[in-house]
Formats: structure tokens, sequence, C-alpha cells
């Protein structure tokens, strides 16, 4: 797992300079401010993940074909507002913790450690398991948070990914019943 110091030495290696803080409001929170830098860090790049989640559920309930169409264009129309509400806590959070939310398609673009959802998926299985495969990434994601924010000492940031994991958690239940059954 890749560390906020990893991040940073990685980028002034690759280009010689060293990237610029994010920028930080002053607030009474009583996290220290360079705790709140990291989460910051942290939770953008979920964020980044998140909106990348939304608008891959997004494509799927857009494209989705079969004789299944009705159902899973409903269910994975259904995971994408569940997934705009975790985009909105997680956007939230940042600037609750004096930071600013990066939220722009093309911030999530350039951040987000989801695979790119294939424009050539149709049928509907195969929309089946590639929501199934985003969801269980994010899902790691947000397990992983849970133990970065325990480790600078957050239980707010933590409670909120517990959260969001067992929503996702929710939602890879309901879209993998659809090909377990065929197993």
């Amino acid at each position: 797992m890749r560390t906020l110091t990893d991040t940073r030495t990685i980028m002034k290696t690759l280009t010689g300079t060293r990237p610029e803080e994010p920028k930080m409001y002053e607030t009474e929170n009583d996290i220290s401010k360079d705790r709140r830098t990291q989460l910051n860090a942290l939770l953008n790049q979920r964020l980044a993940s998140a909106v990348d989640l939304q608008m891959q559920m997004k494509q799927a309930h857009w494209n989705v074909k079969g004789p299944n169409f009705i159902g899973l264009h409903e269910l994975f129309d259904k995971v994408a507002e569940a997934v705009e509400g975790y985009v909105d806590e997680i956007a939230e959070r940042v600037v609750q913790l004096g930071g600013v939310a990066e939220g722009t398609v093309r911030m999530a673009a350039a951040r987000t450690r989801l695979t790119e959802y294939s424009p050539e998926i149709s049928e509907g299985m195969a929309h089946v398991e590639g929501v199934a495969r985003a969801l269980s990434t994010f899902g790691q994601e947000a397990r992983n948070t849970i133990n970065e924010a325990d480790e600078l000492d957050d239980a707010g940031t933590a409670d909120l990914f517990t959260e969001i994991s067992r929503g996702i958690d929710k939602w890879l239940w309901f879209v993998e019943a659809h090909s377990q059954a065929a197993k």
C-alpha cells in the first residue's frame, strides 16, 4: 500500500520538484494540520475513485441489453444513486477537515484506482461482471481507508468508510446474485 510520503517521493523523482501541498483552510477541528493534510490527500483520492465508480454504474445502467434488461437497468441505477451519496459524504468530509474537495470528472479520471469500464460491454451478464469488479475494487479501497484513517487517529473518517464499505458490500451482493445462480 502506497503512503502519502511514498507518493510525494515518487512525484519528486519523476518531476524533479515537490508537489504542491493541498490548500487547507483554518478550522477549530482538533486534528493536527499535518494529519488533516494527509487525510485530505487520502480522501481526495477516494473521492476520485467514487466519482469514477458512480459513472461506471451509470455506464452499465445506460447500456445493458438482454433478457434481464429491466432488472439490471434498475439495479445499476440504484447502485449509482447510492454511490452518489458516498461521493457527497466523502467530499463533505474533506471540507469538514479544512480541505478542498477535488471532484471534477477530469480530477477523478487522473486519480482513480478503478480499471476503465469497457464501452464494448452490452450483454447483461458481462455488465454484472464489470460492475462486480468495480464494486469489489472500491470496497477494498474503502476498507483500506478505514485502516489508514485509524493510523491518522481520525475515527470520524474511519466510521464514514466503515459505513461506505458495508453499503458497497450490500450492492456487490445484489449484483453478484445475478451471476451466482448460473454457477
